[in-house]
């Protein structure tokens, strides 16, 4: 497979699309600003061109804050793109449309990949997308734009997910994921006083949650809670792996997370490591995997893109990843891992 990426500060269509001529699929990123006059502009200039687009912002080698990002496949690959609405009160609804996508791509082995964007409610949708993903052995990646909105094949939507179902006709495919936290003693949080609809963690071990993580930490404030997320995030511990649990807020006694917590939920506290010593492990695990590689796509967390601004890495993370090959992505509100919704995480599928 071939793919194309260019960009424009401006979002300048024109600019954005320079070069690209008879694109197999496209997708995009734009600033909110600019996002509704580009989803039609692209519709326009591509006509029946597969096409999904989000706000965000996007990245190849180097951030870029505001503008557009276009990204397209040439040749090599089969998609079909589509929409799952109402997503917050009935995600499974229009699930048909999806596994009749699924079964029009004919996946094989390894060779197809989901990537999608969520206007938000990104939970709920991957646990509808579970028996699919499993049924038909998907790689999935995918992410929450900003502004609410999300477009597919030249329409804008709100509350909804819209997706490309993707086989690569020339090689595999391979979804990864990239976490830059650890526990920092291995101690066992037990959740509990939770309200899922609210992300609302009351207690740990039966004690208010917002002074436990005071007490771990040293924060002494509401505020200071809010920022020592970005070096101390809860983990929610699944067999050996961890899920980050990033703290959105604080309300009363307790904290107001950006993952869903149940009673009886296993959580510890985690510290961050090196960026850059975990993004060489990255590079080099990837390079085991692939002789060859066409394209990655990634997404990395707004929380992600925080540190490594404040840090002076950013442009040095993103060109390590791009030294594997033509690489870009985008900054997101949340990431999906084939069923997983995770947070403060880099995800991206490889294609061969």
């Amino acid at each position: 497979m071939k793919m194309f990426n260019a960009k424009s500060s401006s979002a300048d269509v024109s600019e954005a699309t320079r070069g690209l001529s008879g694109p197999k699929f496209i997708l995009f990123t734009s600033d909110a600003n600019h996002f509704d006059a580009n989803v039609a502009e692209i519709e326009k200039k591509y006509p029946g061109v597969p096409s999904i687009g989000c706000v965000a912002m996007g990245y190849d080698s180097s951030i870029q804050e505001s503008g557009l990002i276009v990204t397209a496949f040439t040749e090599g690959v089969k998609v079909k793109t589509g929409v799952l609405e109402k997503v917050s009160k009935m995600p499974a609804r229009y699930i048909g449309r999806l596994e009749k996508d699924i079964e029009e791509i004919r996946p094989g082995k390894e060779n197809t990949a989901i990537i999608d964007f969520c206007a938000g409610n990104d939970a709920a949708v991957l646990t509808t997308l579970r028996g699919l993903i499993d049924k038909y052995n998907l790689q999935v990646m995918g992410a929450t734009g900003d502004a609410g909105k999300v477009s597919v094949n030249g329409k804008i939507y709100e509350d909804a997910m819209t997706y490309a179902v993707i086989r690569n006709e020339g090689g595999k495919v391979k979804a990864y994921k990239e976490n830059i936290y650890e526990p920092k003693d291995n101690r066992q949080l037990i959740a509990s006083k939770t309200d899922k609809a609210k992300y609302y963690l009351g207690e740990l071990n039966g004690r208010s949650s917002k002074q436990v993580y005071m007490d771990l930490t040293g924060a002494t404030s509401d505020k200071q809670i809010i920022d020592q997320t970005f070096q101390n995030p809860l983990g929610k511990m699944i067999g050996n792996d961890v899920c980050i649990c990033s703290i959105k807020d604080v309300s009363g006694s307790g904290l107001i997370l950006y993952r869903q917590i149940n009673d009886s939920d296993i959580l510890t506290l985690l510290e961050m490591r090196d960026p850059m010593e975990v993004a060489q492990h990255t590079v080099e695990k990837i390079k085991n995997d692939f002789t060859r590689i066409s394209c990655i796509y990634s997404v990395n967390c707004i929380f992600r893109y925080l540190v490594l601004k404040e840090r002076g890495e950013l442009n040095t993370y993103l060109s390590k990843i791009a030294s594997l090959g033509p690489s870009c992505g985008l900054i997101g509100f949340g990431e999906h891992y084939n069923t997983q919704f995770v947070n403060q995480t880099m995800t991206c599928i490889v294609f061969e």
